[in-house]
């Protein structure tokens, strides 16, 4: 209220202050100018000026009127064509997310047509249509992607092999992403995605070779990389192990082969020692089966190793065994090297020590292998009924359990 009183005083004021100076003296003004003879006093002229501005800012508001009314209501201009695009793209997106294809398809499409960038709504629409079953209407929508953006090569191309394996076409994946290595030879997507294929279709030679440019790369790093690499290692031994199979006395030249080609510290994993333990077992060489085991062993303990120790027979049986229980000082309750020790013991012709380590075995983990170890050696001495018993308690960890029936009287 004193605001409105204040700005009431303040143009009665004004107005008097005006009138006075206009009462004063009113000025004059000419202009002339060729032909043209303007005169009026000063205050007519400032009037005229404000009502000229006035009415300059009043055309100007009638135009923008026009101009926003005029794209309210008229269905084809700009506006409304970008409003009915953003909108096809938001139900677009919706419809990809909560997997409803056919219409996540139709609006992103739509979406896609009305945009200058347009490539997001093609790789969508592109995935719904996949999602259908429409691989033509896919690979249609990468292409009309390609043509209209042709700067996303790489990523239409990407998605491209992604939908490619998902729907089984590997050899149509690995060529799109073989082109795109060849022009961007050290992008980590295009690499990850190329071993990743390389591992489903278990292509070990391959995936050797692509190692260093991973690393290089940085695609993986750390343990991922180290997982990777025993992987691919492994699965070359194996390979190796049984391409030497059908080839007689040059049986083991593949498998050493493949193993002298592992780094130094590769060598030492005890997964792939494993790995190259078993397939020398395969091919008939316990010996120098034993003999990598052993070295192993007294570089660094690890219950794999120890397992494949106790399943084979070397050149020295007895120093075999020795080398084992020395290992047992260590690892007085270890139930996986107990075993292995009752199994050299067998291969030594000591029944009775064998005996002993697969009841101390049997008291640190009820295995199936070593009842079944302890059964067979039972059997063999005559006590049949305890034998049965630990076969029976192997048959329960197994899950198959046997029905309840009558049996003839002893």
């Amino acid at each position: 209220m004193i605001r409105v009183v204040l700005l009431l005083v303040a143009v009665v004021v004004a107005a008097t202050l005006l009138g006075l100076a206009i009462q004063a003296h009113s000025g004059y003004v000419l202009i002339a100018w060729k032909g043209l003879r303007y005169e009026s006093s000063l205050w007519v002229f400032a009037l005229l000026i404000a009502l000229l501005w006035l009415a300059v800012r009043l055309l100007r508001w009638l135009w923008r009127g026009m101009r926003f009314s005029g794209g309210v209501l008229n269905p084809w201009s700009r506006r409304n064509h970008g409003k009915r695009a953003q909108l096809a793209a938001d139900k677009g997106l919706l419809d990809l997310l909560e997997g409803r294809w056919d219409r996540a398809v139709r609006h992103l499409q739509r979406a896609a047509e009305g945009e200058r960038q347009p490539l997001m709504h093609y790789l969508g629409a592109a995935r719904a249509a996949h999602k259908l079953g429409q691989y033509e209407e896919s690979e249609a929508l990468l292409e009309r992607a390609l043509q209209r953006q042709p700067q996303a090569e790489l990523a239409i191309a990407l998605t491209h092999a992604d939908l490619q394996k998902s729907r089984g076409d590997l050899d149509g994946a690995l060529t799109t992403l073989q082109a795109m290595r060849e022009r961007h030879p050290q992008h980590r997507q295009v690499l990850r995605q190329l071993y990743q294929l390389r591992l489903v279709r278990a292509e070990w030679a391959e995936l050797v070779q692509l190692l260093p440019e991973l690393r290089k790369a940085k695609v993986l790093e750390g343990d991922e990389l180290s997982a990777l690499e025993r992987q691919v290692w492994a699965a070359r031994l194996q390979a190796a192990g049984e391409q030497g199979l059908d080839q007689g006395e040059a049986a083991l030249q593949p498998l050493t082969a493949t193993w002298q080609q592992l780094s130094a510290s590769q060598r030492q994993s005890a997964e792939l020692i494993a790995v190259y333990a078993e397939q020398l077992m395969a091919l008939g060489a316990p010996e120098e089966a034993e003999e990598v085991l052993r070295k192993a062993l007294k570089r660094g303990y690890d219950p794999r190793l120890i397992r494949l120790y106790g399943l084979l027979r070397g050149r020295d049986p007895a120093r075999q065994l020795q080398v084992a229980e020395e290992l047992l000082k260590q690892h007085p309750q270890d139930a996986t090297l107990l075993l292995g020790l009752g199994r050299l013991c067998l291969i030594n012709g000591l029944w009775g020590k064998a005996r002993e380590y697969f009841e101390i075995s049997l008291e640190f983990e009820r295995s199936a292998e070593a009842c079944a170890e302890l059964a067979r050696l039972l059997a063999s001495q005559g006590e049949v009924e305890r034998s049965n018993q630990l076969l029976y308690e192997v048959l329960v960890q197994q899950g198959q359990r046997l029905p309840s029936l009558p049996q003839p009287a002893a």
